[in-house]
């Protein structure tokens, strides 16, 4: 989400070779970091997770770690896993590549974890991704949404899953929502510029939108953490665009969308899963989320995510954002492969990519094995005066449908 590809390349690179006359003793025994069976501590196999618990994407990794740690819970509660409990290790990857690495490897190596969920972002994702490829660890990343995460160079990473959808399905939804239900013919980008996710979803939201028929008439671009927008949106309001396109995340896009109205913008305002926190109502005001909508990866109104998000709140005091969902889809598509693997990682491994009709938090899912994605649905929420309505739910799509969709079209 936040680097470049050659910039995740090097910081895994520079961690990995500062810590290969650590790290690997061996890698085919059972005592070993390697595949195979781990030893579970008594009764207990031992799971990893490995989040952003400090610095920038500190909120992002504490909500996923929280979800993990709800569905762990439940299965505890009801007996564990063939009468063995399941124990989340947690390790802090300070919101950095190389601390990724080095979480990784201390989990790994010292742990002796079955399996690893996170970190949020994808930087630390793909930075901690060899370590645990080499030591035949499978990870489930939550919330890290580029492509890359689970595929480099046309080849599926063996050992690397996800929990969410990828950034080309949701600025392609956005962009045909935008040219088919709002019947918008011009489109501004707002993008942040320090962030690779965001640049990402810009980048395919205009490919689509232009191959759609419509025209992309201007880009500007924001920083993380900025507060004043409104030069940029000044500038943006001159474009007078059908649709304003901001995939970014919620602390900047409710300053945005704010502003923009303050100055009297009132074109519809797009986003993407980014967006998806309560909070975001609270920065931007009832009135000024009016005429905004975005996709994400579950309605809280519909009766399968029910049981999920009243769990959370009895557990947390709070609502769920998205990452704590996907941190609660992560650990049921876990808890699911240990509950027929045990300890064993290739097992693990082998039973996440064999997901199929999984019932998680936000609804079903099936693990696509040429991608290690899921398919899974995908909704478009509309927020009027504060409140969130569904307005749309696209139905989970299999790779083969979708290629002969693209053929069609």
């Amino acid at each position: 989400m936040f680097f470049s590809k050659k910039k995740f390349r090097l910081a895994s690179m520079i961690a990995c070779g500062i810590l290969a006359s650590a790290l690997f003793t061996g890698c085919g025994g059972g005592d070993s970091a390697g595949g195979g069976e781990q030893k579970a501590a008594g009764d207990e196999i031992v799971i990893g997770a490995n989040f952003e618990l400090t610095g920038n994407h500190a909120q992002y990794g504490a909500n996923a770690n929280n979800g993990l740690k709800l569905a762990v819970k439940e299965i505890n509660d009801a007996g564990g896993v063939n009468g063995k409990k399941i124990k989340i290790v947690e390790a802090d990857s300070k919101s950095e590549a190389a601390e990724s690495v080095n979480a990784a490897t201390k989990l790994i190596s010292d742990d002796k974890v079955v399996a690893l969920v996170g970190p949020a972002v994808t930087a630390n994702v793909i930075a901690e991704s060899q370590v645990a490829t080499d030591n035949m660890i499978p990870i489930i990343a939550p919330a890290a949404t580029n492509p890359d995460v689970t595929v480099e160079n046309g080849k599926v990473k063996p050992y690397v899953f996800r929990a969410c959808f990828i950034d080309p399905q949701q600025s392609e939804v956005m962009a045909q929502f935008a040219r088919k239900d709002l019947m918008a013919n011009t489109a501004v980008l707002y993008l942040d510029s320090s962030s690779d996710y965001s640049k990402s979803l810009g980048k395919i939201f205009k490919e689509r939108f232009e191959a759609d028929g419509g025209t992309v008439v201007m880009e500007e671009a924001f920083l993380a953490k900025d507060q004043d927008f409104k030069a940029a949106l000044t500038k943006i309001q001159t474009a007078n665009a059908d649709v304003i396109f901001v995939p970014a995340y919620y602390e900047e896009v409710g300053k945005i969308i704010k502003q923009a109205r303050e100055l009297g913008i009132t074109a519809a305002i797009l986003g993407t899963d980014g967006w998806d926190d309560s909070k975001v109502i609270d920065i931007a005001g009832k009135d000024a989320l009016n005429n905004t909508f975005f996709c994400t990866h579950y309605f809280e109104g519909d009766a399968e995510v029910q049981p999920f998000i009243k769990a959370y709140k009895a557990e947390y005091n709070t609502d769920p954002n998205v990452f704590a969902a996907l941190g609660y889809d992560a650990g049921k598509m876990l808890v699911n492969a240990i509950d027929k693997a045990g300890n064993d990682s290739k097992k693990i491994r082998d039973n996440i990519e064999a997901i199929t009709d999984l019932q998680v938090g936000t609804g079903k899912i099936t693990m696509d094995p040429s991608t290690h994605n899921p398919i899974k649905g995908i909704v478009v929420i509309e927020t009027k005066d504060g409140v969130r309505e569904l307005r749309t739910k696209i139905a989970p799509i299999s790779p083969e449908a979708q290629e002969r969709n693209e053929a069609e079209q």
